[in-house]
């Protein structure tokens, strides 16, 4: 079975056309983005955490997000990639651990970032260092007969590392590092403007993911500049809330109760988790 969701994932990211992931951050989520049509869901590590209690960067306890993943992935289909941050690690082996454990939560897909806490004396880890952490990864899913698809993020431009002119030649030195080290997707957070996009995607040997945002090209352009894949992060889970609160703001004030009316009902929702009642 995870087996065979590798695959379809893996194959999802020959485009066209470009794959769209949505991230979710619980079970609902997942089901509903599953539900309006995604052929794979993501996880948002940031959304997981805080619907958990904690801020993002690997604060939530791992045994936490874990348990969140499995529960995302039992209520879903669809193949599922998991946002594991750094992999909750500070050795290849270690995060060879965590891999496995994802796997077993039922994750075919995992997001591994080049980012070092704050505080770290560089903001990113070296490329030979972060190279081995990819194939650590890639070993520990083989022994599980998965062939697991590891979408590498380096945070250049996330973060703004070194001089803005220097920006892409250092993405793509890292992506393609990355790539070598066993990397099925190249992730490049930070980077909306058509021109840049388009540079990756003629410079990287490999399927490029795009964080979208309010300024990002829609999908039928990124497509066509090459994308394969497009995934929205914690978007879609701050936006809820965000939502939510100004709901929340409007009767606490004194308004009426009008917002709450809803197309999606408490029977539809409760059906989405009842698979035996679901219709065919």
């Amino acid at each position: 079975m995870l087996r065979a969701k590798a695959e379809t994932l893996r194959s999802l990211h020959r485009t066209p056309p470009i794959l769209v992931l949505p991230n979710a951050w619980d079970a609902a989520s997942a089901a509903l983005f599953e539900r309006a049509g995604a052929r794979a869901i993501a996880t948002t590590s940031g959304g997981i955490a805080n619907a958990l209690g904690y801020p993002d960067g690997q604060h939530a306890p791992l045994d936490e997000v874990l348990a969140a993943t499995a529960r995302i992935a039992a209520a879903i289909e669809v193949p599922l990639s998991a946002d594991l941050e750094a992999g909750y690690a500070d050795s290849p082996e270690a995060l060879g651990e965590s891999i496995r454990r994802l796997i077993e939560a039922g994750a075919v897909g995992v997001n591994l970032e080049d980012g070092l806490p704050p505080g770290a004396p560089t903001p990113l880890r070296e490329v030979s260092e972060q190279q081995r952490r990819l194939e650590a990864a890639r070993q520990a899913a083989e022994r599980l007969g998965v062939p697991l698809v590891v979408n590498a993020r380096t945070d250049v431009f996330l973060h703004q590392v070194g001089e803005p002119a220097g920006r892409l030649d250092e993405t793509v030195r890292r992506l393609s590092a990355f790539r070598q080290a066993g990397a099925d997707c190249l992730f490049a957070p930070g980077v909306a403007d058509v021109e840049t996009i388009a540079a990756l995607v003629r410079r990287l040997d490999g399927p490029l993911n795009i964080l979208a945002g309010p300024k990002t090209p829609a999908p039928p352009v990124l497509e066509k500049l090459g994308v394969a894949r497009v995934s929205v992060g914690g978007a879609l889970h701050r936006a809820s809330l965000a939502f939510a609160e100004r709901l929340a703001r409007q009767f606490l004030d004194g308004g009426d109760f009008s917002g709450l009316a809803s197309e999606l009902s408490y029977a539809a929702l409760n059906q989405i988790f009842d698979r035996q009642k679901a219709p065919a």
